[in-house]
């Protein structure tokens, strides 16, 4: 993976460890943070050595406390429209990547942060970890998706609340509204949660992970969603994961899933 300045990454028994890494910043996402995680997830979504992805933030404060203020103060509307969009796709990619990417948010994930974080299969927070979504204290709204993503997760009435307040929530609360799925005491204790969770993710079959992702993802598209289901059991059904699965369970053993 190539050299990069505000991400570091490492690769272990086929996890890709990203940790956001401008630490003296908060792990605030600029411009360059995000062209980064652009090309760090085109990788991902081709490397065959990656099985999946733990996001995490440097130190214990925050996750991403936002998007670079500086940044986003020398916006017009016609480059806000581009702003926007550009955030969006990045974010696209990461919710459709076919491999698991789960958020570990310890400290801050406000703004951006919590918009990639959302953007993620799935979140595992340390105790510390605070949601939100403050931009209109800025004049401003959620552009990475937050408008979308966290009304889909939590619900209009509640979306609404912590939008159009800026307020924040805990880690219990987000736990409560549907935000994280796990809460642990410390950010090393999330991690390891969240690398139980990728082991049994990473022992079932390849392909059929990936189709879940698309079926999950299409109950919130125009499309018809079971119809996207049935296209992709069909798929699944002619892969070779789907013999090796179906012939161990008759022989009673353990299937070898190869991807395939």
């Amino acid at each position: 993976m190539a050299e990069l300045a505000n991400i570091l990454t490492e690769v272990k028994n086929g996890v890709l460890y990203l940790t956001l890494n401008r630490e003296e910043k908060l792990n605030a996402l600029n411009f360059q943070t995000l062209e980064e995680l652009k090309m760090v997830f085109e990788e991902i979504i081709d490397s065959r050595e990656i099985k999946a992805v733990i996001i995490t933030g440097a130190g214990e404060k925050a996750f991403v406390a936002g998007a670079d203020i500086s940044e986003i103060a020398e916006l017009n509307e016609v480059n806000a429209r581009k702003f926007a969009e550009n955030g969006q796709e990045i974010f696209a990619m990461i919710e459709n990547c076919h491999k698991p990417v789960i958020a570990v948010t310890n400290g801050f994930a406000l703004g951006g942060g919590c918009e990639l974080a959302m953007a993620c299969h799935m979140r595992i927070a340390s105790a510390n970890a605070k949601f939100g979504q403050p931009e209109v204290n800025l004049g401003i709204i959620p552009g990475y998706g937050g408008t979308q993503r966290l009304t889909i997760l939590i619900g209009k009435g509640k979306a609404n609340e912590l939008m159009m307040t800026g307020d924040m929530i805990g880690a219990e609360e987000a736990k409560s509204l549907g935000l994280v799925n796990y809460v642990l005491p410390t950010k090393e204790e999330a991690i390891a949660k969240a690398e139980e969770v990728i082991g049994k993710i990473m022992s079932k079959a390849p392909l059929a992970i990936g189709m879940i992702v698309d079926c999950v993802n299409a109950v919130f598209l125009p499309e018809d969603g079971y119809q996207t289901e049935a296209n992709c059991f069909a798929r699944c059904v002619k892969s070779g994961d789907y013999k090796e699965g179906t012939s161990a369970f008759l022989e009673k053993r353990k299937p070898v899933f190869k991807g395939e």
